[in-house]
């Protein structure tokens, strides 16, 4: 009888120990925006992302077995809003949210100050703050794949190949046309370098959001007729702009947008006159990829897509499945480390931080030809900075350059100077990077 009553103990104990294992679910917030101004490009990006981690729990039962639970708030692209999210969810999950990814720059720059305390990592894919790259002093922020110090680089390094060579922008005339925000002003150092170092002339036209009046900025290209006009607008501004540029003449194939101003939504609106715009690419647009035919039987054929099957593919589609794949590969990193079971924000950190994946790994997760590869380490939270042009023919996108890499041994005395200058105002203490970090 004593036997019996211990095994049935025993196997009581072992029942009552699975049940959570097989119950507890690993948090995942996000700040998307569908609604306002920005909802055209929002709305894409975040249909990307919540796909992918539906992708993760229907085809893959979770990561490693722990299932992903996740909660879209609505910041409508403001910060306080993305604050408001950031508060509301940041408790759940055990013992915290596993990460958050603004979407906003000025969201970014908020929650910056909140994230090192909340000890909850932010993944801010190709936005945020340039000098974030610098992982010593910005522990919590994960710039992954480009900040916007990259970004203008990488057009400044186009325009020099196709006048045949830097030195030739001299007295050439760029103007800056910017979304008067965080986010717009955050180019303006690099351009400004450039400018010293090859001798073009920079001019800075800045646009009040949401960016639907613009046409005192186009009088003023009108006027001063620039060699180049670089466009670093998001949502509405994008397609107004292209269509202020019919209006007043300016060529759609001297203007070169950021990735953020390269899209569906910025183009199709302007309608013919977009014909010959170029922006740059973080990614492609297309559903010819491995991790489109898995969504498409595993999330679509189920039902279970966040929104219309024909925006799969689109830009910002894919590029919110990308930064859905990033947010999963980091926990799983962190499961390695720390055991299959739901990530804390803090080991999900860590996780961000050692982040490899390799051509291989890129290849098995069905991201082939979707990105390139990237490898994060303690100094380096921006881990690859490199990006195409590509141009809108009038129907779709067309690549017009192979991938260039912004120059990093004329960003990281910049970045290292801003995060210096940075951790002295907020007392911070750079970490040493050891073997431990």
């Amino acid at each position: 009888m004593r036997s019996r009553k211990l095994a049935a103990a025993l196997t009581g104990a072992a029942l009552f120990a699975a049940v959570p294992a097989v119950a507890q679910e690993q948090f995942v917030p996000l700040l998307v925006y569908r609604s306002g101004a920005y909802a055209p490009n929002g709305i894409p990006f975040a249909n990307g992302v919540a796909d992918y981690m539906a992708l993760i729990n229907e085809r893959d039962g979770g990561v490693n077995g722990v299932k992903l639970a996740y909660e879209e708030c609505d910041t409508a692209y403001q910060t306080d809003r993305g604050v408001e999210c950031y508060e509301r969810l940041k408790g759940k999950g055990a013992p915290t949210a596993s990460s958050f990814a603004p979407l906003s720059t000025g969201i970014t720059f908020a929650l910056t100050e909140k994230a090192p305390g909340d000890k909850i990592p932010l993944l801010t894919m190709g936005y945020g703050r340039s000098e974030s790259a610098d992982g010593r002093v910005f522990q919590w922020n994960f710039p992954l794949l480009g900040t916007y110090w990259s970004a203008a680089d990488i057009i400044i390094q186009h325009l020099g190949a196709v006048n045949g060579g830097l030195d030739k922008l001299k007295d050439k005339k760029i103007a800056l046309v910017y979304h008067d925000s965080p986010y717009g002003r955050e180019p303006i150092p690099l351009l400004e370098r450039r400018a010293q170092m090859h001798g073009y002339q920079l001019s800075k036209l800045p646009v009040t959001a949401p960016g639907i009046e613009q046409k005192a900025v186009w009088l003023q290209v009108r006027q001063q007729r620039p060699d180049y006009v670089l466009l670093w607008g998001w949502g509405i501004m994008n397609s107004t702009a292209i269509k202020e540029a019919v209006a007043v003449g300016y060529p759609r194939e001297k203007m070169f947008g950021v990735w953020w101003s390269g899209a569906e939504p910025d183009v199709l609106p302007a309608g013919v006159g977009a014909k010959g715009y170029n922006a740059l690419a973080m990614n492609p647009a297309g559903k010819g990829f491995k991790v489109h035919q898995d969504i498409a039987q595993h999330v679509y054929a189920k039902n279970k897509g966040a929104g219309p099957e024909s925006m799969v593919g689109e830009v910002l589609y894919n590029r919110g499945v990308i930064d859905g794949m990033l947010r999963v590969e980091a926990i799983r990193t962190a499961m390695a480390r720390f055991g299959n079971k739901p990530m804390a924000g803090e080991q999900v950190r860590w996780g961000f931080e050692n982040l490899n994946l390799d051509a291989a790994r890129l290849r098995a997760l069905g991201f082939e030809g979707l990105m390139t590869p990237i490898k994060v380490s303690c100094e380096d939270h921006e881990g690859s900075r490199k990006a195409r042009i590509h141009q809108w023919d009038g129907t779709k996108w067309v690549f017009k350059s192979d991938w260039i890499e912004a120059d990093n041994k004329l960003l990281r005395p910049m970045v290292d100077a801003a995060a210096a200058k940075y951790a002295e105002e907020k007392k911070i203490t750079p970490s040493k990077c050891g073997a431990s970090s």
